[in-house]
């Protein structure tokens, strides 16, 4: 998340200029923001190009922006940023009203073109398009697409954000931040993506027993390693005393461009099923219920991070088709708790007419799961990356036996510092980004999964939460997440166990030091403190895997 506060270029807007921004916003507009009328996909919210003096005279102006004939013989913005200014941010802006669109998803794109931008060290700086807002509840809030840098001629730029519904102080900027070079812009355009949140129901007054898809009292484990290795799943199950292990399918994390290949892609899958038929075996001996997590489905991400399948038909397809395959090879298997059908969706661009969205997608894989298995436990996953911010606009899916999936890394700046920059010693609890976070500040995170179990009478499973190892008060943030899940009656799994040291409990928090501890670390103790309480699943004896299965486990690496 980029520091906008401190890099935006301050120009005046004058009282003049905002009431001429009034009217270019809502000139080209497709329906009048009224109080009757709520938003839909498709009304036009803004829009503007830059011929006309009033549409240019809108926007705060710099040393750096000037006007000159651009994109189609029309007239552009074009900003130059010298090396000497490249650290900064090089931007003008214009105020955006927010209000009717509180609680909306709104889609922008701009058409741009660049020449010689150098390469930012952050992926979110370079060729800035950008919407900024404040939440009093989320904090402020910058979106734009990532990776825009280098030499390029006109082509689109396009994000989709969802808008608080406290949002204020909306703005949008063009221009560039930690890049040199030069870079022009036009044909500025903005939509709704999704209307209004879903209203949700009072709680029932009797809610009557909730689907949970096991007799527990509480599923309390961890993330799995890359690869299956049997001593890793008997330290988890019984010195550790974990009873869940969510196993995760994956390769080429947060890479785009991946997986498309799907020959290629299917060999590789069927070694990852065989390492889930020895990690499945290991369960049934080490008392371990297991989520089969497709981490990297087929066609992979686009450089918006967008999952193929919400997109293309060849890729959505062959997703389909790998969960039958699944059903059919693990149907009846005592150790499976369920299957988790798509890891962190997320969707910044409408689906093309005809193809599921990130939603529609997994409903048709539940539905083709349940014409073979009608009782095995499906998780369904939010949007924005499975956040508890994604609930609000979750609705829920006409598929029996469902579990509803959430992860929490909130506040970013705090559980990934040093993982994709190199700021850190950020503590929790504690001042982080401007505002005071501790416990009560979480549970207000956590507050449209809550909302979305109770109206709904549906059970809640936490499949990834963390801090990383070397974050001052990790155990803290981690002790207030576990007692907020446990208050709810949340099952959940720790992220992550023996896969990156950089997650792990069983390394300390040196973050130079790669090497496990040798005495256990605070946020090992308090796994085992909160898996001490476990109760095992009793498989029924003898269990083994169904006919199709593969073959029994072994140790061996693979």
């Amino acid at each position: 998340m980029p520091n906008a506060a401190q890099s935006i270029h301050r120009g005046r807007v004058t009282a003049r200029v905002s009431l001429l921004l009034i009217a270019a916003c809502f000139a080209g507009a497709a329906r009048g923001a009224s109080e009757s009328a709520a938003p839909r996909p498709g009304d036009v919210v803004f829009q503007t190009d830059f011929d006309a003096p009033e549409a240019r005279e809108a926007w705060s102006m710099a040393d750096f922006a000037r006007w000159e004939a651009g994109y189609r013989g029309t007239t552009s913005l074009c900003v130059t940023v010298g090396a000497d200014r490249a650290r900064g941010g090089n931007m003008i802006r214009l105020p955006l009203d927010l209000a009717p669109y509180r609680g909306c998803r709104l889609l922008f794109e701009c058409m741009a073109k660049a020449e010689n931008v150098t390469q930012p060290d952050e992926p979110w700086l370079g060729v800035k398009f950008m919407l900024h807002y404040r939440s009093e509840a989320e904090g402020p809030h910058w979106q734009n697409q990532n990776n825009v840098f280098g030499t390029f001629d006109w082509r689109r730029l396009r994000f989709s954000a969802p808008i608080a519904p406290d949002a204020t102080g909306g703005e949008l900027h063009l221009g560039l931040q930690g890049s040199a070079g030069k870079a022009w812009f036009d044909a500025i355009r903005v939509t709704v993506f999704k209307g209004p949140l879903p209203v949700r129901p009072e709680p029932p007054a009797d809610p009557g027993p909730v689907f949970k898809g096991h007799d527990l009292p509480r599923l309390r484990g961890v993330m799995s390693p890359n690869t299956f290795r049997d001593e890793d799943l008997r330290v988890l199950g019984l010195q550790w005393n974990a009873n869940v292990i969510r196993w995760q399918m994956t390769r080429n994390w947060g890479r785009a461009g991946t997986d498309r290949d799907l020959a290629e892609y299917d060999r590789w899958f069927e070694s990852e099923l065989d390492d889930l038929d020895r990690a499945l075996e290991a369960g049934l001996r080490y008392g371990l219920k297991v989520v089969v997590d497709m981490h990297s489905p087929p066609g992979g991400r686009y450089e918006n991070m967008d999952l193929a399948i919400f997109h293309e038909p060849v890729y959505q397809d062959h997703y389909v088709a790998l969960w039958q395959k699944i059903a059919r090879r693990y149907r009846g298997h005592p150790a499976v708790w369920g299957y988790d059908l798509v890891n962190e969706p997320v969707q910044n661009e409408p689906s093309p007419p005809g193809v599921a969205d990130y939603l529609g997608a997994q409903v048709r894989a539940a539905k083709a799961i349940r014409a073979i298995d009608a009782e095995v436990p499906i998780f369904i996953e939010a949007a924005q990356w499975d956040s508890a911010a994604g609930f609000r606009e979750l609705d829920p899916v006409d598929v029996p036996n469902v579990v509803y999936q959430v992860h929490m890394y909130v506040p970013g700046e705090f559980t990934h510092q040093g993982v994709h920059n190199d700021k850190t010693g950020i503590a929790y609890p504690g001042e982080i980004a401007g505002s005071t976070w501790d416990k009560e500040r979480l549970r207000a995170v956590l507050a449209p999964v809550r909302e979305f179990q109770l109206a709904y009478n549906v059970h809640i499973y936490v499949g990834e939460f963390s801090a990383i190892r070397w974050a001052p008060g990790a155990v803290d943030y981690l002790r207030d997440c576990i007692e907020l899940f446990e208050e709810y009656g949340w099952d959940w799994t720790y992220h992550a166990y023996r896969e990156w040291d950089g997650w792990s409990v069983e390394h300390g928090s040196d973050r130079n030091d790669r090497r496990p501890s040798p005495e256990p670390t605070d946020r090992k103790k308090l796994l085992l403190s909160w898996f001490a309480r476990n109760q095992k699943p009793k498989f029924p004896a003898g269990s083994t895997a169904p006919s199709g299965a593969g073959a029994p486990a072994d140790s061996a690496r693979r």
